[in-house]
């Protein structure tokens, strides 16, 4: 049984998965991942290749190889421990995929590792994933009106995404924070983010470090009064940040959805880290004082109603 529900909700996610193979970024690294199986496989070119195997078949692995795609799915099944959604998941095959078939390739000839290598390089500088483009009610800030935007008015919370664009981490999270900025906002709760890989500046003001050793991207701050009131991932009071994970089971990845019994059929794996930030961030109870703070201001700043030309009524 739970074989069969991690299937379904893999199969669940299959036009996900094509909708991203349809993109020429998605398409083209698919094509680098599965290289060295199509040259190593299929015939005539894995009839001119080299070979170890004692049967001399060039078109079948030899055991040195075999070893290799095994270190292989180890490896990605790992990081995959750690992977929130599943375009993450494709993304680690597809990354780890591209490593071993440039050792595969520099172990069958020299030259075709170096043309792997060039491939794989040209692909990174020319080719980058793309960015999310769907529906949002989220302000972008620079470095010159973010802080303005929190002193304008106090009145309002804000919750803001420290982001960088190459951050495979960020874009994960992009459709995410949309999804919440379309189901939260409201005239006293907004949503914002900014680019801190194009504004550095903003990033040593908030201590959000840019590097990927630190993995503070995306990083999510709560402003109340045009102050700081919690930050994930947050900083420890030695001035570290403390590496914050969306959820145990955001982290588990499409395998442990077969655990959780028949209500994971189906279920979306980006939604997880999603209740998760509502979780963290209170987002029912904010959402719930921003409405009523909007009404508040709406009620005391009506005007006074004219009085009418009706003359009093004169007692009898």
């Amino acid at each position: 049984m739970a074989v069969l529900t991690a299937a379904l909700a893999l199969l669940y996610s299959v036009p996900g998965i094509c909708r991203w193979l349809a993109h020429p970024y998605y398409s083209f690294s698919a094509l680098l991942a599965a290289a060295f199986l199509v040259v190593r496989k299929v015939p005539p070119m894995c009839l001119a290749l080299p070979t170890q195997r004692e049967d001399r078949n060039p078109c079948d692995f030899d055991w040195r190889e075999v070893e290799i795609l095994m270190f292989l799915s180890a490896i990605v099944m790992m990081k995959n421990r750690r992977s929130i959604t599943v375009d993450q998941h494709v993304g680690n095959i597809f990354m780890f995929s591209k490593v071993a078939n440039v050792i595969l390739f520099f172990r069958l000839d020299i030259c075709m590792g170096l043309l792997y290598l060039t491939l794989c390089i040209v692909f990174l500088v020319t080719c980058k994933p793309p960015l999310y483009m769907g529906p949002e009610y989220i302000k972008y800030f620079s470095d010159k009106t973010i802080d303005n935007e929190l002193e304008r008015d106090k009145q309002v919370t804000w919750i803001i995404e420290f982001f960088a664009n190459w951050s495979s981490e960020c874009q994960s999270f992009a459709p995410i924070f949309a999804n919440l900025s379309l189901k939260y906002n409201c005239p006293g709760l907004h949503f914002g983010k900014v680019d801190v890989g194009r504004y550095p500046d903003v990033s040593t003001r908030y201590k959000v470090s840019t590097s990927p050793l630190t993995k503070q991207l995306p990083t999510l701050i709560l402003f109340q009064g045009g102050i700081e009131k919690m930050r994930r991932p947050y900083i420890n009071k030695k001035g570290h940040a403390v590496s914050w994970t969306f959820s145990e089971v955001g982290g588990m990845g499409l395998g442990a959805l077969g655990s959780r019994g028949g209500d994971a059929v189906g279920a979306n794996v980006s939604s997880l880290p999603q209740e998760n930030v509502i979780r963290e961030f209170n987002l029912n109870e904010l959402y719930q004082r921003g409405k009523k703070q909007s009404k508040g201001q709406n009620e005391g700043s009506e005007e006074p109603r004219a009085p009418t030309n009706q003359e009093p009524k004169k007692d009898k």
